[in-house]
């Protein structure tokens, strides 16, 4: 397994989504484990929600998942307008590069329908062309998803994976948040490789 794990993730919950039952595993086994958000969507909120709602949340979440706060790395880039900061976006990735040198990366899938998943996704690989690299799965913006890499998971990471999830209350209405969704597509990924429970990615590049 990898030791110094990043995760990007274009929204708060995106990596919890796409990866929390692996980023357990890794801690637990004694890997490091970075984590960026690249919006806490502050200006689309609805109107009764505090603007810094969901920073509260994910800084709940990935403590929940045992990752360290000073581990957290927060942006604000405005929803939906990802393509107008990419030139930003990137030159923060570099940054991030130099200054972490992770072994294993975690992008969105780069067929995700998603306008700010897609460029997270693209200038991350640019980023870390030459770094391992995994592209998990967030399937209600995914047009296809080749399962070439898997993670074997245990009940406990995913019932983590489940409580982190929880601590996002702004967003409890969204169908893909709901706990019997994130266990059968925990299990439907464990079937496929012969094992209780897993989570699936694309395996972009592996460097060994």
């Amino acid at each position: 397994m990898k030791k110094n794990v990043l995760v990007l993730a274009p929204h708060t919950d995106d990596g919890e989504l796409g990866c929390g039952g692996s980023i357990v595993k890794f801690l637990e086994e004694g890997a490091k484990v970075h984590y960026v958000a690249f919006s806490i969507c502050t200006k689309s909120l609805p109107p009764h929600l505090a603007p810094d709602t969901l920073e509260k949340e994910v800084r709940i979440a990935t403590k929940i998942l045992g990752i360290k706060p000073e581990h957290l790395i927060l942006y604000d880039f405005d929803v939906r307008r990802f393509k107008e900061f990419r030139q930003d976006i990137l030159e923060e990735l570099v940054q991030i590069k130099l200054k972490l040198e992770p072994d294993l990366v975690f992008i969105p899938t780069l067929h995700d329908i998603h306008q700010d998943h897609q460029v997270i996704s693209e200038e991350g690989l640019r980023a870390f062309k030459n770094t391992s690299i995994l592209a998990y799965e967030l399937p209600w913006n995914n047009l296809t998803f080749n399962t070439a890499g898997f993670i074997k998971l245990e009940s406990s990471h995913i019932e983590k994976k489940i409580e982190a999830l929880h601590a996002y209350n702004s967003q409890k209405h969204r169908s893909y948040l709901n706990a019997n969704f994130i266990k059968s597509l925990a299990t439907t990924r464990g079937v496929q490789i012969s094992t209780n429970f897993a989570e699936a990615f694309e395996v972009i590049r592996w460097v060994i």
